[in-house]
This record gives structure tokens, sequence and C-alpha cells, in this order.
């Protein structure tokens, strides 16, 4: 470490500034102590700095009394007293805790630091001691009395004195690279006798308490033999340093000297409390014993270790090799947590935690039985599909409860790198394993449940195919030799159960998709959201703000309007937010001591939330010929749309509106193809096609709509269109149809099922291949439904249109020749 006996930033601060520092002369002097002192002056402490007069130093100033003091001053003569505090751990010290002797200082400037801090130039006038305090608040203020100091005669041993402080101060700048040259030819200028030594006393490396010691000397001559002391002791320690160091200089060689570095290092990383090279080395090889790990991994290890102890520990390499040594052992191997094959158990921690998902549940407690039988069964890939809001994530946390496993979580959406996965290599700089491998070790063990979230959502670019990297993690037959490309080494995820969740099918990978075991999970009925909210989103609202059970409680038929009126989802994320929001307006009630009644009535939900934002009686009604209802499935769940089509005199020109994507452009085209060879079935006459434009539309125009599911529906509009006879209300359809008449069954069954419950619809048309999907759903939540299973188109326009007699098909004419006769 260096050894500075000066300090002199503060002075070479103030240096660069003329203004701020001029040297003093003896007129100056003169002048200073011509000076009166006033008979009272405000006090400002300093915590560890002793002001000598003449001598300028910057002060930073953080208690509010200083502040105070020095914006108070700093309008008027701009004089203070400084004066040093006794013990420097006292935060606002009072008179008593002050040394009697201190400085008059003017306020030469006061600067607004960037970081907040005010700091203070002052320079020192003349000494004072002090009296009486005379006020203590905003800040103190004393009496004081001037400080008379006893000058010498400047014979020649004064003048021999005065010069041997010169020389030695010379010398020491000389000595000591850390000062700089200036400070000698600041010294050299210096007229003054009594700044002189002001000056050297201000800037020498003594502690306060020498300062301060200095500073209540009266005479001159004996303050000029203190000096010389302190001098005296830090130029001996300078030329000793200056020795040992030649002496060292001369005698080692390069490698003499790396040693006496490391010796150096070491010596300071033990004071430090830190480990020393072989300390760690050891540290390593003793963590290593305690590792289940197989004899190849164990070799490995010990090669990595060797080719540790050969690097050089200043060597950027040495760090890089301790952090891969320290993954190797932090990773489990072969560790793995006991699994609870409490059947039972686990089905109440399922039911408990989610109400409904009985399909998922099955699944995991047939995992679990088998597992139970066989202890060895390799982990099955699920991957739950389903709208956001049902569940997916927060099943996981279940299964992993249930099973007793740790759990971990890794969210994939829009993950574009490779690397992610599979680690980077240890050869560029900021290598770091993949984050599989980080999650396992983060868990502490290799059999935990592992959430890939959102897998339908990873993304490709130039820096490789995540997707195709997660094909070896999902792969029950390959993930036992997983391969990340820092860790270099086999590791066995097959004990891993994986956990995948997706909005949609659609945009995972073939292959991909293929290794995993699909389980839908579908949409909550009104009923199934019901107990939702009672068990779970209520419950939790509550605690979230605050309240107790008895301070807020919503009954079955509130909930139920919040749903109805307020969310159209297939989860329950919109709804917990809603209930949030009525618990809001409870707790506001609460908290501004208001009146309010516990029990949230359908008013107060109108009252906080406002008016509804959906409107279920707006798909009641068909009664206009060519409309039709159809049921259409969203990345957030089930929704009902109209299928509108209507004639105008024209040519037989189609016309599609309403954002429609490529198939359900395909679907309109393949039933009016289909109408206009089955005409005669549905009694309309072929003349009509050539006379009439068709207009097909499908609301809301600003948001596209693709998919099959709407072929029956285009069918069924057209023939209500040109025959004109109304569809049955409440009555929705869904299915694909093909040019031979016949209907094609689709998905998302269920969701489509609770949005037509949600419109109010009462009779579904289905194709018949789509049973089974109804038979999954509990009868209790389709009881008011009734169902039409179908195979071809002439099922579906018999079952949809009325049978009413059309006395006017179409009030209008084409060229003089009356429609009806056309149809006659």
């Amino acid at each position: 470490m260096s050894f500075d006996p000066f300090d002199f930033k503060n002075a070479a601060a103030i240096n660069e500034d003329s203004e701020f520092f001029p040297l003093m002369s003896s007129e100056d002097e003169e002048e200073m102590n011509n000076e009166q002192v006033p008979d009272i002056l405000p006090i400002l402490p300093l915590r560890n700095t002793v002001l000598f007069p003449g001598v300028v130093i910057p002060i930073t100033v953080g208690r509010d009394k200083s502040i105070k003091l020095i914006r108070d001053a700093n309008k008027g003569k701009r004089l203070i007293g400084v004066v040093a505090q006794q013990d420097v751990s006292i935060e606002d010290p009072g008179f008593e805790q002050l040394h009697r002797v201190g400085t008059v200082a003017l306020i030469i400037k006061m600067l607004q630091m960037p970081d907040g801090n005010t700091t203070v130039i002052l320079q020192g006038k003349k000494r004072f001691i002090l009296k009486e305090e005379v006020q203590s608040e905003p800040y103190l203020k004393a009496s004081v009395e001037p400080f008379v100091e006893i000058k010498p005669k400047e014979d020649k041993e004064f003048k021999a004195m005065v010069s041997s402080v010169k020389d030695m101060a010379m010398n020491i700048i000389q000595l000591s690279p850390n000062i700089p040259s200036e400070a000698g030819i600041a010294i050299r200028n210096i007229e003054s006798t009594s700044f002189l030594i002001n000056f050297i006393s201000s800037n020498m490396n003594a502690d306060m308490a020498a300062k301060q010691a200095l500073l209540e000397t009266k005479s001159l001559r004996d303050r000029i033999n203190l000096v010389l002391e302190h001098l005296t002791l830090d130029l001996q320690m300078l030329e000793l340093k200056n020795q040992i160091q030649t002496k060292v200089r001369v005698d080692l060689d390069k490698q003499q000297r790396d040693y006496f570095l490391n010796q150096q290092l070491k010596t300071i990383q033990e004071e430090l409390g830190g480990n020393t090279p072989d300390l760690e080395i050891e540290n390593l090889k003793k963590r290593a014993k305690s590792k289940k790990w197989s004899k190849e991994i164990a070799t490995h290890f010990n090669k990595e270790m060797e080719k540790l102890a050969r690097t050089n520990p200043a060597a950027a390499d040495y760090s890089v090799q301790i952090n891969y040594l320290e993954l190797l052992l932090d990773l489990p191997w072969n560790e793995f947590t006991k699994d609870n094959f409490d059947l039972k158990r686990a089905q109440k921690v399922l039911d408990k935690d989610h109400f409904g998902l009985d399909k998922v549940k099955q699944r995991i407690i047939e995992y679990l039985a088998v597992l139970k039988l066989k202890h060895d069964m390799k982990a099955p890939i699920l991957c739950l599909v389903g709208p956001p809001g049902v569940g997916k994530t927060s099943l996981g946390k279940s299964i992993a409860k249930a099973l007793g496993r740790k759990y971990v979580r890794m969210a994939l959406g829009g993950l574009r790198d490779e690397a992610e996965i599979r680690g980077h290599r240890k050869t560029y700089i900021g290598a770091m394993p993949g984050r599989i491998i980080q999650s396992i070790k983060k868990a502490g063990a290799a059999n935990p449940v592992f959430i890939l979230d959102e897998v339908d959502k990873v993304s490709t670019d130039f820096r490789g195919d995540p997707s195709s990297a997660l094909l070896e993690v999902l792969d029950p037959e390959q993930n036992s030799t997983f391969y990340d490309n820092y860790v270099e080494m086999d590791f066995d995820l097959s004990n891993v159960m994986f956990i995948a969740t997706a909005n949609s099918l659609s945009s995972i990978q073939p292959a991909l998709l293929d290794r995993m075991e699909i389980i839908e999970v579908n949409g909550y009925t009104i009923e199934e959201k019901v107990e939702i909210a009672k068990r779970h989103l209520v419950p939790k609202q509550r605690e979230a703000h605050g309240l107790a059970n008895k301070d807020v409680t919503l009954k079955n038929d509130v909930i139920e309007k919040v749903i109805e009126d307020y969310t159209r989802e297939s989860g329950v994320r919109s709804l917990e937010k809603k209930i949030g929001s009525v618990v809001r307006g409870v707790a506001k009630n609460i908290a501004m001591e208001e009146p309010y009644n516990p029990v949230v009535s359908k008013k107060d939900v109108l009252k906080i939330l406002g008016a509804p934002i959906f409107d279920k009686d707006l798909y009641e009604n068909n009664d206009i010929a060519g409309v039709v209802t159809g049921l259409a499935w969203t990345s957030v769940g089930g929704d009902i749309l109209f299928i509108e089509a209507s004639l105008s005199p024209g040519n037989g020109k189609l016309t599609l509106t309403g954002s429609l994507g490529d198939v359900m452009k395909e679907s309109v085209t393949i039933a009016l193809a289909y109408l206009r060879a089955h005409a005669g079935d549905f009694n309309i006459h072929p003349k009509l096609f050539e006379q009439w434009d068709v207009h097909v539309h499908v609301p809301a125009g600003a948001t596209p709509k693709d998919g099959p599911s709407a072929g029956v529906t285009m069918l069924t509009a057209l023939v209500s269109a040109f025959t004109q006879r109304k569809v049955k209300p409440n009555l929705a359809m869904t299915g694909e149809i093909t040019l031979r008449g016949r209907v094609l069954p689709v998905g998302g069954i269920k969701e489509k099922i609770l949005a037509a419950k949600r419109a109010n619809i009462k009779e579904i048309i289905l194709c018949r291949s789509n049973q089974k999907d109804i038979e999954e759903i509990k009868e209790d939540y389709i009881k008011d439904l009734q169902f039409h299973y179908v195979t071809d188109m002439g099922d579906v326009i018999k079952l949809a249109l009325l049978d009413e007699k059309v006395s006017n098909p179409l009030d209008l004419t084409i060229k003089e020749t009356p429609v009806k006769q056309v149809l006659n």
C-alpha cells in the first residue's frame, strides 16, 4: 500500500483556480491579523477536518442545520466559526462536544454538486476560543474571544527551523510519487512563516487530534517544533520504504516477482476472508467426494481439475474453469426427490387447487399409478393445449405438489436463440449453459416437474431454431443423453416430468408435436366458473386487498352476472380482474368509512363495473332471411358469429366481405357451387343464380376470420336468402362441408358449446362425428341444450329453416318479370 505524508487533493483542486487559492504574503497575513473577530459567530462543527488560518479547503455539507447555517451566513458578511468536534461518531454535536479552539472562516463560494450535496469553499482567517453557547436552534451560535498567538523573535535558530521545515517538505514531495510537483512550487513560494506552518499542518499525514493540538498551540516556535517532529517521522518512513523497494527490485527476477505478487495476493485474500487458489481447489475436491455421479463423469471432472491446477490463477481462463467445475458440482447428478405415491392424497391436491379439468387430472393419476407399480417409468411429455386463463401453468404447480417434486418453469415465449436451449460452447466469451441445465441446477433434483410455458410461441431466426433443439429435450427415447454445449457431458433428463403449455397447435413444429401427448384443456362452463370464483378467485382477491371474509361476500347470482355481462372468455383471467375491481370498490368504502352492504348485490356490481360490456340478447334474433348464427373458435375460447347473405338484382356476381381468410372464402365458393348443383332439392329456380348478385358478409368487418367451421353456416345462409325462409330462433351450427354436401367434423367443440350457452342458444347442429366431444362434457352443464347430429347438408337445411309458407319470396322484379313468376 502507498504511503502519502501529505494529502494535497483538496489543495490541488483549489489551486486550479487562483481566485480561491492565492499564496499569502506577509502583507496579507498582517491584514488578516488586524481583522476583528465578531463577538458572536454561527458555529459549523466539522467531523474529520481541522481548518487553519489562511488555508482554503472545500467542505461537503450534509447536515440540515449546517446547510441552514451556510445559506444564512452567505447572505450576510459570510463569516462563520469552524470548530472540530471531539467525537466524530456524533451526528448532531452540541456545544459541549466541540473543541474549545476554532477558526473564523470566510465563505468564498457555495456550490451545488451533481449528486445533490452542497460543497462550500472556506478560507481560514483567525483563531478564536469558544466562550458560551448563545443559541442551539436552528443552528449553533456562540460567543467567542480572539486567540492570541505568541510570535517569537526571528533569530538565526528560528530561521534555521523554518528552513528545515521547507527542506523536509520538499524532500517528502520528491520521494512520494503520488504527490504532484506543483505542491513543491507552492511551498517554495510561500513568504509568510505562519501561513507556511498552517499550510503544511493542514496537508500533512497526521490524525485529527494532532492537527487540533497544532491549532491550539499558542507559540509559533512550539508549532514549528511539532511540525518538524511529524515531518521527520514521515521522511524516515519514506526513505526506509524506498530502500526496501530498491533492494527488492534488484534481487527479484520475473519468476521471483510473480511469486512475490502471488504471495501478496494470497495474504490479502486470507485477510479479507477469501479463498486462495490452493484452498479453492481443495474445496472443489472435497465437494466432489460427496457427488453420486458415474465413473465417466468422475473421470471427466478429475481431468478438468488437473487442467485447473496447471492454469495460472492470474490468467483469464482460470475463472472460466472454476465456473465450469462449480457447475458440474452444482448439477444434481443422480440426485432425486422421493415421489409421494399416495394417489388419494394426489387426487385431493389436484381437486383442491383446480375445479374441473377432469381429463387432465385423470391422466396425472394414471401416470402416478404406473410409476408406483413400475418405479422406473420414463416420464411422459404432456402438452396442455387451451385458451389463456384456464389454468394450464398453475396446473403444473399442483402436479409438483401432488408428486412431492421440485417445480421449475421456463418461459419459451419469443425464444429465438438455439443457445438458450443447448447452451454456448466454453470457447466463447461469456459462455453459459442452456436454460434447461440452469433450471435443473436451480431445482436441485434430477426429477422435477418442468413447465415449458408457451411452447407455441417459440420463434426462429438466424441464431438457430430453438424448436428443433427442443426435439431432443422432449423425446423420451433421446433425453436420457441430453447434450449441453457448455457442460460437454450427457445429462439424463428422462426422469424429468416435462409439461408443455400452448394456446394453439397450429404453430408448433410437426416433429415436436409428435413427441408430446396432447391433452386439451377446454374452457369452463358458467357453472364451473361460479365454483372457481367461490373457491379460489374471491378468497384470493380478498386476501390481496387486505379484507376479511366478513367484509365482502359475493353470492352465486352476483358472480354469474359478472361472468355473463362483463367477461367473454374460456378461462377465468378476466373474471378474476372484474372480481378484483368489485373487491376494491368494497375496500374503498371500508377505508373511507362509508356505509356499505358486505353482501354485494347486482346493483353494487353495476355501480362499480359500469354498464354491461356484453349483451347476450343481441344474439337471440334471426328474424331476417339469410342470417344464420355460427359457432367459431378463437385464441381466447369459443365465440358466435353471424353469416349474412343478401341478394340484389344483377348477373350472378359473388361478393365477400368481413376480412375473410382463404379457407372461409373457399367455404362460400363450395356452398354456392353445391347450391347451384342441387337447386331443385331446395325448390330454387336455376335462373335466379343468373339474375341475382350474392353478397356474403361476416361481422365484424375489421376482425380477420378464417377456418373451415363456417361451411354449413354459409350454405344455410345462402339457402335461406334464395328461398326467403327464416332460420329457427336460438339455433347455431358448426361444421365443414364438401362439394358433395357431406358435413365433416371440426375442433374446439367444448369452447363453441360454452359460447353458445353464453349467447342463450338452445339448439345446436353438429356433425355426427363430433358426438363423442359432447359426451365428454358433464351432462349437468349442457342439460338445457338440444343437439342435432347430421351427416349431409340436406339434414342441416331441414333442421335449420322454418317450414312456414313464403307468400312472396322476393319482393323485387327482374327484367320486368316478377320473381314470383320465375319461381312458379
